[in-house]
């Protein structure tokens, strides 16, 4: 494989979009309503949208395509750091290199499964596995050594991982077999940004600065075997409407090579880190009004495809973007190895960024099921064999959903029964009454009313 992003295109592409007709972003709004996605250039179009009036449409579209494909539901899963030493310098990353003042962890197996417990007891049954690009202190030896503890470690009131995702650095393909072999479910890795000067400034050296061998990862992993990946940038290093389609043209790409686009989109804000530079002081900082534009433009032009946001994110910018296309969230996050079980001061020196949600899991999940989601942490895709081209048949015509709130009811009773505070378990047997009692076909509601009730009596792991 080789570099497919062009730089001088998408820039060209932009300018050719300024200032657009009025009845032309209606039409590209209408269209994306058909849930067929969008073109690299009607999403511009939408990217170079300014007035009021057409962006309220904007958000209006992409609510209604959210609800059609995904419905209200939101995955929940908590990221776990397992080492922090990295070979890179990337310059918005608290891990980078030349930050001398950090204090390097490479978690030990048994360390690890002390986090995993920690995590199981919020009630977490997704994890995202990540550590640093380090020869001998993260080979990947390692890193599946950690996968295997964490999916065999218990806790004794009935705690455990039942999916694992990763991020980890580029690999060859017969690396990524071995990644597969180890029964991960998503292998998720960021671009950081598209533009390739930008690229460059940002990763001055590391493995990381090789552009073209991590654009095309994603080939390498499908060439493996794993059929289930996710893309992403990092917002804040450069225009966010280049990196936009960036995105679009990284999807579009691999559909187009792999016969399956992504099954997640990416989208972190930079936050501060420590000792990292660019992070402090953005190079293009996105502002609030601006990252709900780009989840809703997202959400219009892929709409299949699942969409990320962390804990960078205030309580209050999560909220306010569920509804535009965010199917996935983490909660009651740590990015420092060991995070989740040392409570101090210090941590912040280990740590890859700082957090803008520190709610704990069971805050969050209360805030969003009184606003009506459905917290989920359903695994059954993966189990089941829906991942990739399988996924993707359904997930286009807004299948997906028929087995998702399904299986994010049964999943959230289990969270109710074994981990919920008395306030959330209030919410959410309310909230999965009136779900229930929403629930249009009498068979499908037959079935969820006995698993529930089976999952009351003590059963767990139902799913269809």
């Amino acid at each position: 494989m080789k570099d497919f992003i062009r730089d001088g295109e998408i820039e060209d592409l932009l300018v050719k979009s300024e200032s657009p007709d009025h009845k032309h972003v209606l039409d590209i709004i209408e269209k994306s309503k058909e849930l067929k996605g969008l073109t690299v250039e009607e999403t511009a179009v939408l990217l170079q949208t300014e007035d009021p009036e057409l962006l309220q449409a904007i958000f209006e579209a992409a609510r209604e395509i959210k609800q059609g494909i995904y419905g209200n539901r939101l995955v929940l899963f908590a990221p776990l750091y397992i080492a922090n030493y990295c070979s890179n310098n990337c310059l918005y990353c608290g891990f980078r290199r030349d930050n001398q003042d950090l204090n390097r962890v490479a978690l030990t197996m048994d360390q690890i499964a002390e986090e995993v417990r920690a995590i199981e007891r919020e009630g977490h049954k997704r994890l995202l596995m990540l550590c640093g690009e380090h020869p001998s202190r993260s080979s990947l030896d390692y890193f599946i050594e950690a996968i295997e503890t964490a999916y065999a470690t218990r806790t004794d009131d009935g705690g455990e991982i039942r999916r694992i995702n990763v991020e980890i650095a580029p690999m060859s393909a017969p690396d990524f077999r071995r990644l597969k072999a180890a029964s991960i479910g998503t292998y998720v890795l960021f671009q950081e940004t598209y533009h390739h000067e930008t690229y460059k400034t940002m990763h001055p050296s590391g493995p990381k600065a090789d552009f073209a061998w991590r654009l095309t990862a994603m080939h390498r992993a499908q060439e493996g075997g794993i059929d289930d990946v996710g893309i992403g940038a990092l917002f804040g290093l450069y225009d966010y409407r280049y990196e936009v389609l960036g995105l679009l043209i990284h999807a579009r790409t691999l559909e187009a090579d792999c016969g399956v686009g992504p099954h997640t989109i990416s989208i972190p804000r930079l936050e501060p880190a420590f000792n990292a530079p660019a992070a402090i002081s953005p190079p293009c900082p996105v502002s609030d009004d601006e990252f709900k534009k780009l989840v809703a433009i997202i959400r219009m032009a892929v709409p299949y495809t699942g969409m990320i946001l962390s804990t960078r994110e205030s309580p209050e910018i999560r909220t306010a973007v569920f509804e535009l296309g965010i199917s996935q969230i983490s909660a009651g996050s740590r990015t420092n190895p060991g995070g989740y079980t040392k409570d101090s001061s210090e941590n912040f020196r280990a740590a890859q960024f700082n957090l803008g949600d520190t709610r704990t899991a069971d805050e969050v999940i209360h805030d969003i099921a009184i606003r009506g989601h459905i917290p989920s942490f359903c695994t059954a895709c993966y189990r089941l064999g829906r991942t990739g081209r399988d996924f993707m048949d359904l997930a286009k015509p807004g299948l997906i959903q028929h087995f998702c709130r399904s299986n994010a009811m049964m999943t959230f009773k289990e969270y109710l029964m074994d981990y919920a505070s008395p306030r959330t378990l209030e919410v959410g047997e309310r909230l999965l009454a009136q779900l229930l009692a929403e629930t249009e076909k009498p068979e499908t509601r037959r079935i969820l009313e006995e698993r529930l009730e089976r999952i009351e009596q003590g059963e767990r792991d139902l799913f269809i």
